[in-house]
């Protein structure tokens, strides 16, 4: 596999400039994957740092390239962590493996704990609680929102 090097991982843009689901790397090793913000139903805008889901096939579609920071409009797997304040519409990426820092705490959690969208507030990630919870993240330092992330590409 081939990934996309030197993006701006910052950038927000109005039409794709990459393929939907195209993953690229940092020089850190670091992974990411570009995609469609949908800010869905409750019209929630995407802030960087906080973490996405896959949107619901109502709000988007089945290709796993469509995210949303509203909870309630998604299919309660995460996408990644948001690079970058993306609305509705608009593209970006998200980051999928390696360390992350999130600018918002986790619902529940401590040093090592699994972490799943499943019961977590908008853009964040909660404890796992059952068997059928997406385990998308581990919670590195907890008190510092810091997660190593393993989100499905």
């Amino acid at each position: 596999m081939s990934y996309i090097i030197g993006m701006d991982l910052t950038a927000i843009d109005t039409s794709a400039k990459f393929k939907l689901g195209s993953i690229g790397q940092t020089n850190d090793g670091k992974l990411y994957k570009y995609v469609k913000y949908e800010a869905a139903t409750a019209g929630v805008a995407g802030v960087a740092g906080e973490v996405a889901y896959y949107a619901t096939v109502a709000v988007g579609d089945a290709t796993g390239t469509i995210v949303t920071s509203d909870l309630s409009d998604s299919d309660e797997v995460g996408a990644g962590v948001l690079q970058a304040a993306l609305t509705d519409g608009t593209y970006g990426w998200v980051q999928i493996s390696g360390l992350a820092t999130l600018t918002i705490a986790l619902t529940a959690g401590s040093d090592g704990d699994n972490l799943t969208p499943t019961g977590a507030g908008d853009g964040t990630l909660d404890l796992v609680t059952a068997v059928t919870d997406d385990i998308c993240a581990v919670a590195m330092d907890a008190s510092a929102n810091i997660i190593m992330c393993k989100f499905a590409h």
